[in-house]
């Protein structure tokens, strides 16, 4: 056994605690620990003022809004760090026998709802020795701090120092229920005036407006949906018109949930892509959902030529 095995370790400070200090002390910021955390000002706040009681002495001087490390907070700091990370590099090392056999992706939640999660079963008979773990967020991944594998994102395509592969192009066209407006459903764009227009956070109108000669603003009222696989159940739910992705509409058109309302259609601003860090493209987990991926891709291409007219 490691020396010092069968010493009994005094009472620490709470892991919890602990953390806050460390990245309030490296910020000199509660709000920026906070951030960086996921948690609240507020909770950082309290976190430290508990730490300090329980030491028997001040970490920081506060001054406003602004904080500074005293000398033994920033002693102590320096100390306490160097143990966090001893702790990580040992939780690092005990997992990465595990890593191998972990797949971990990254993509959002409605390309995992609608696309992703009804294939996936496919890759994992492929690959019963590989643990598939799939992350729903739509928020971009920082692969040096986070054990994400590969993200499938939507985007520009413009993230320096990953490998970048684009999978798909798409486009946007007017879709709503066969029953929306009693089944009245307008024949010309034009007839769409005065009905109820779904919106979706950063998916304008306008531009489609503009394709289809329309002179008109960017709707203000109606339903407004943050998820795009939310905003497509509400058109197949009758609630409204929904101007919505050909990748994600197409099995609610196939099934008759929807239809496409006219032949106009603007390209989507935004392209699906492959992203991993360069150092991971030949891992041979990686490699293996890469080879299982872009066949799927390659149909699917071909379903969605249809209904991008």
């Amino acid at each position: 056994m490691p020396r010092g095995w069968h010493r009994e370790l005094p009472r620490l400070p709470g892991l919890t605690a602990l953390r806050a200090f460390e990245a309030a002390a490296r910020h000199e910021s509660f709000s920026r620990a906070a951030t960086e955390l996921f948690v609240t000002h507020g909770a950082v706040s309290h976190q430290i003022r508990a730490l300090e009681e329980e030491l028997g002495q001040a970490l920081f001087e506060r001054n406003g809004k602004r904080v500074t490390l005293t000398p033994g907070g920033r002693a102590y700091a320096g100390r306490v760090r160097e143990a966090l990370l001893e702790i990580a590099d040992a939780t690092r090392a005990l997992q990465a026998g595990n890593r191998d056999k972990r797949l971990t992706i990254s993509t959002m939640p409605s390309f995992a709802a609608r696309w992703l999660t009804p294939r996936i079963g496919s890759f994992i008979e492929q690959h019963p020795e590989l643990d598939v773990e799939l992350l729903s967020s739509n928020t971009l991944v920082d692969f040096g701090r986070e054990e994400v594998d590969i993200a499938l994102r939507m985007g520009s395509g413009d993230y320096p120092g990953l490998y970048v592969e684009k999978l798909l192009d798409d486009v946007f066209f007017p879709v709503c229920s066969p029953a929306f407006n009693g089944g009245k459903l307008p024949a010309r764009p034009q007839d769409m005036k005065g009905m109820s227009l779904l919106r979706g956070e950063g998916d304008p109108w306008k531009p489609w407006f503009e394709a289809a000669g329309l002179d008109w603003p960017e709707p203000r009222k109606g339903l407004l949906l943050e998820d795009s696989s939310l905003l497509l159940q509400a058109a197949a739910a009758g609630q409204g018109i929904a101007l919505i992705r050909s990748s994600l509409a197409y099995n609610d058109l196939l099934s008759g949930r929807v239809v496409r309302l006219f032949d106009v259609s603007i390209t989507c601003p935004w392209l699906l892509y492959f992203v991993c860090s360069a150092g991971m493209l030949e891992a041979p987990k990686v490699k293996a959902f890469r080879a299982w991926l872009l066949p799927e891709m390659e149909a699917f291409r071909g379903i969605l030529a249809q209904w991008e007219g």
